[in-house]
């Protein structure tokens, strides 16, 4: 099963209002293990970022001067989240975003819910934990994953955090090893190594003695049901 965790940081709240996205981080999960891959950029908005945003994120124009345009990087933001489950913390805010990005891009590439599904994992959390507080450092909390790097939002470190919450909340993770990934540019930043070890399950067939007692005690159970044994007739089936 491949799976993309993904998040994005923007110059405001409100596409409608023109803001855009500044920064997209992504990577990749197969079969419930980090495969090493990543997507990443910061990109430049054409606009000013408001004071609010501002301050969640920390990202200044300044900062994105030389960064590309999201049209520089739609096609292979596609071709990352192509055909995956794209996993999202409120997911609606993200996925708004960049329907509207798409849309500005020139509409050559659709919708984003065309290429990929998507969970949302704020409505996952509010269906399991009802009435109670389901940010994502909240979950962190709740499910003891360590969020201490977060000083302020960024799209990748959190698209990282919340792989590891994901895992948590849908049990049975998983080796779990985040290694350094590769920055916007030729940046490197060191990322907290993260590990939930747990041996894989052993399966052990039944032997052919084990077999021939199993079909046994089905045989009795339905002559005392009166036929009625679904699990001798489901295998029957």
């Amino acid at each position: 099963m491949r799976q993309v965790v993904l998040d994005t940081e923007t110059t405001g709240l409100e596409p409608a209002e023109g803001h855009r996205i500044i920064e997209i981080g992504a990577l990749e999960i197969i079969n419930r293990r980090l495969s090493g891959r990543t997507f990443h950029h910061y990109l430049q908005p054409d606009r000013e970022i408001d004071e609010g945003a501002l301050a969640v994120h920390g990202i200044t124009l300044e900062r994105l001067r030389d960064s590309p345009r999201f049209p520089d990087i739609a096609a292979a933001l596609i071709d990352f989240i192509r055909d995956a489950e794209v996993i999202i913390h409120n997911a609606p805010f993200d996925v708004g975003f960049l329907n509207h990005e798409l849309k500005l891009a020139g509409g050559r590439w659709g919708r984003f819910e065309d290429h990929c599904t998507v969970l949302d994992t704020l409505a996952m959390a509010r269906e399991r934990h009802p009435g109670q507080r389901n940010s994502l450092d909240a979950l962190c909390k709740r499910y003891n994953v360590d969020n201490s790097a977060r000083r302020y939002h960024g799209a990748l470190l959190d698209a990282e955090i919340l792989a590891d919450v994901y895992l948590a909340m849908t049990g049975g993770q998983a080796a779990l090893l985040l290694e350094d990934q590769v920055r916007s540019g030729a940046v490197t930043a060191a990322v907290p190594a993260v590990r939930h070890d747990r041996a894989p399950l052993k399966v052990i067939p039944p032997s052919e003695t084990e077999l021939k007692e199993h079909h046994r005690r089905l045989a009795a159970i339905d002559k005392a049901s009166g036929g009625r044994c679904l699990w001798l007739h489901g295998e029957n089936a």
